[in-house]
């Protein structure tokens, strides 16, 4: 089995600030749905507050392909 992205639908991408020492940043750019604009993004937050460490998160719907195991 595989799985291949679906084609029409647009994928999830968001980031969070977690840059910080006693609790993370916390500022999410929200969903965005290219990688374009979450860069975009992260560089303007970073630039603004001088932090450098996000987590990303990307969300996708994938179709199973049959294969050997069928």
């Amino acid at each position: 089995m595989t799985t291949v992205p679906d084609p029409l639908a647009l994928a999830s991408i968001e980031a969070v600030c977690v840059t910080g020492e006693e609790r993370n940043c916390g500022v999410t750019s929200g969903t965005l749905h290219t990688l374009d604009e979450l860069t975009r993004w992260i560089a303007e937050h970073c630039a603004q507050s001088g932090h450098e460490l996000c987590e990303q998160t990307v969300r996708a719907l994938v179709r199973a392909e049959p294969g050997a195991w069928q």
